[in-house]
């Protein structure tokens, strides 16, 4: 009978004060808005205007901002700008798209300014420098990409469930749809799927003036 020796048993059971978490590069602001206010303005919004897919698969984005004059600053891939990523199993950082002025984009767009977002616009403008401020869509049953972006991101979910995770540097976090906002450290690698049955609807923001400690 073949003898085993030195037979080591792995203990997988995790002390619970080994699992804590670190979400520091997920941080609510206090500032908090109308949730009921932030869905009917996109309900009013989607009735006139379709969603760019700026060439991704289950993604499409609603400009709100613009650079001055220039309404070609919102379309193609422009709806997206660089942003790094690591595409195969060498691990080497490779860039994608084109890098985007986020300053430029100053103008709040015209068709939206009677809807509730310019009010939410007017305000976060007298807190934070933003660059380009959208409404982005994740499909049901989709992710995005493993990758990073030159700058902050600013969050307020207006549609969501239980199945919308956002992992930066491994950790995920579920933002609930209730009017808070949130700005996330997108300079780390970080992705966003969409596990459940409803579309995914948050307005985001490039945030140009916001450090993480």
């Amino acid at each position: 009978m073949m003898e085993i020796k030195n037979t080591k048993v792995i203990d997988l059971n995790v002390k619970k004060n080994e699992r804590v978490l670190d979400f520091r590069d997920f941080q609510k602001q206090e500032l908090k808005f109308d949730i009921l206010k932030l869905q009917e303005g996109y309900k009013q919004i989607i009735q006139t205007k379709k969603f760019e897919d700026a060439g991704v698969t289950q993604f499409g984005a609603i400009s709100l901002t613009q650079i001055p004059g220039d309404p070609d600053s919102i379309k193609g891939n422009k709806a997206r700008g660089v942003y790094w990523t690591k595409p195969d199993k060498s691990g080497k950082e490779v860039v994608r798209d084109q890098t985007i002025d986020e300053s430029a984009y100053s103008e709040f767009i015209k068709d939206y300014e009677n809807t509730y977002f310019k009010h939410v616009y007017d305000v976060l403008s007298t807190k934070y420098k933003l660059g380009r401020m959208r409404i982005l869509l994740k499909e049901p049953r989709s992710t995005l990409s493993w990758h990073r972006d030159p700058e902050p991101r600013l969050h307020i979910p207006i549609i969501t469930n239980p199945g919308c995770i956002m992992v930066i540097d491994n950790v995920a976090k579920h933002m609930p749809a209730d009017g808070s906002v949130w700005i996330t450290n997108n300079t780390k690698y970080h992705n966003a799927f969409n596990g459940g049955e409803e579309n995914r609807i948050h307005l985001v923001a490039c945030v140009l003036d916001y450090k993480f400690n």
